[in-house]
Formats: structure tokens, C-alpha cells, sequence
């Protein structure tokens, strides 16, 4: 999988691959989506935020990548 997925590779993604899934927003199937999803996470909207940034450290876990953004951090902190 490339770094970026064109419009097809993003329909062909399973719902549950997404940071928010309901938006289909933020798409980490491998580590490299997980750091990009990190540095657009400051585009989220803010309500959303709390779950993006859980979805990233989970995701980041699953992947090896170690997520150490003390915005994201804080962030997977709140409901």
C-alpha cells in the first residue's frame, strides 16, 4: 500500500480501519497512515478529538509506532 490511498483504496478500507469511522476520516491501515493521522490531528474537529487521538495510539500500538505527541496523549485522556 502506498503512502496515499487514491478514492478507490479508501472505499475498498473496512470501516474499522479509520480513526473515525463513522466519517471514514483518517484511514490507518499501517504505520505510515498512523504518523500522518498524528500530524493532521490538529485538523480534527475538536469535539472529535478525544477519539482520534485513542484511535491513533491504538492503532500506533498495533503498528510499532510509538506515539509521543503530548497533544494526543492528553487528549485520549478525556471522554
Amino acid at each position: 500500500m502506498s503512502d496515499i490511498l487514491n478514492t478507490e483504496e479508501r472505499k475498498e478500507l473496512p470501516s474499522d480501519l479509520y480513526g473515525l469511522p463513522e466519517r471514514r476520516e483518517y484511514p490507518m491501515p499501517d504505520a505510515t497512515h498512523v504518523r500522518a493521522a498524528e500530524a493532521y490531528f490538529r485538523y480534527c474537529p475538536e469535539d472529535l478529538k478525544p477519539k482520534l487521538a485513542r484511535a491513533i495510539l491504538k492503532f500506533g500500538k498495533k503498528y510499532g509506532v510509538d506515539i509521543e505527541s503530548p497533544t494526543i496523549l492528553s487528549y485520549a485522556k478525556r471522554n
